[in-house]
């Protein structure tokens, strides 16, 4: 009898599942979400609306009170956008209906892993073109690439995790021009940098911009992203997106929150972007370690001991930070989320112990 494992694709077959360590500690720092909580205001009047809801009910087929609100949100029109459960789930749905067998998806590595993970589980072949040192995008690069293999999609995370970099919009403009293919814009940290490409939408049918509730919004338990793109482009993504995608409760706590944004979340953002210069330059003191500059609300930080050293010795003091050695080009490099004061406080202890010990044991 035939294995049952052989109807799986080989190209699945030898990829790597997409994980998480499941590893625990009092500061979680590794996957770069809001170190607050959604504010009381937001979470009690979502409760009340919902409580009105019929749980035997399905939610909204269309949810078209969010997505006026994001279009608003957003300085966009609701025609263009989709509200999904999570960014991840729209940048699947992207890729379903432009990449197959023989297409091609242009990304910058290091970068986030699940662009290759959907590519590849869909029979398509990624291009990767390189960074610059320093970890900025190299834009003759990416248009060398595009030039040379003609993507489909070129998808570029700005501010880029897990290195923290915005594509310059200039550059982006000439990309835009460049290709005939498609450039989804991954925004999920753009709170974080100050800046958006939505502008840009308005004069680039080409262009598709990737956003989350997860990071700023301080809602990454519900799973709720949205994909701002030209309407013709939105009516056939659409197509890929699962009926009844994104839950009641997810639903009303977007609308909740987009309502709340200026006084209850831009605050905490903005508390975020001074701790992480703080952050930045208490890391910097700390010999053996050299912070990269980020607009988002994380850093990656080169180690001169093993990063993986330092995440266990970090999980053993009850931090949990991110191992990102295994990404292209950060063999030396582990990742920190930014917490609140007092968690950044206890890493930056918990760090100079670490390393002072490293200079004690060198010189002895």
């Amino acid at each position: 009898m035939r294995d049952a494992i052989n109807n799986i694709k080989p190209e699945v077959r030898a990829l790597k599942a997409y994980a998480l360590r499941p590893d625990r500690a009092s500061i979680k720092i590794n996957q770069n979400e809001n170190p607050w909580d959604a504010p009381e205001r937001i979470r009690s009047e979502t409760l009340n609306r919902i409580e009105s809801r019929e749980w035997s009910r399905y939610p909204d087929f269309v949810a078209t009170a969010l997505h006026e609100k994001l279009a608003r949100f957003a300085g966009w029109t609701a025609e263009g956008v989709i509200a999904g459960n999570g960014s991840n789930e729209l940048i699947q749905a992207l890729l379903m209906v432009t990449i197959g067998p023989g297409k091609r998806v242009l990304i910058c590595e290091p970068t986030f892993a699940l662009y290759r993970q959907i590519t590849t589980v869909l029979g398509g072949e990624i291009i990767s073109a390189p960074v610059r040192d320093g970890f900025g995008f190299d834009a003759a690069a990416i248009r060398e690439a595009m030039r040379r293999f003609n993507p489909e999609v070129t998808i570029i995370c700005s501010p880029n995790n897990p290195t923290g970099q915005a594509l310059d919009d200039d550059d982006l403009r000439d990309l835009l021009r460049e290709t005939s293919g498609l450039v989804a814009i991954d925004e999920a940290y753009h709170e974080f940098a100050g800046r958006s490409v939505v502008p840009l939408l308005r004069d680039h049918s080409n262009l598709v911009v990737l956003r989350t509730f997860s990071k700023a919004m301080a809602l990454a338990g519900l799973r709720v992203g949205y994909l701002l793109a030209a309407p013709a482009l939105v009516t056939e993504i659409k197509k890929a997106v699962l009926p009844y995608n994104l839950n009641s409760f997810s639903q009303t706590a977007g609308e909740v929150a987009l309502e709340n944004y200026d006084r209850e979340l831009r605050p905490l953002v903005e508390g975020i972007v001074a701790e992480r210069e703080g952050l930045f330059r208490e890391l910097e003191k700390i010999a053996g370690l050299s912070p990269v500059r980020s607009s988002a609300n994380f850093m990656i930080v080169r180690s001169d001991l093993n990063p993986q050293t330092v995440f266990a010795e970090l999980l053993r003091r009850d931090i949990l930070v991110r191992d990102v050695s295994s990404y292209p080009l950060l063999a030396d490099y582990f990742r920190v989320s930014v917490g609140r004061p007092e968690e950044n406080e206890k890493l930056i202890v918990a760090l100079r112990e670490i390393f002072a010990s490293i200079a004690t044991a060198t010189n002895t």
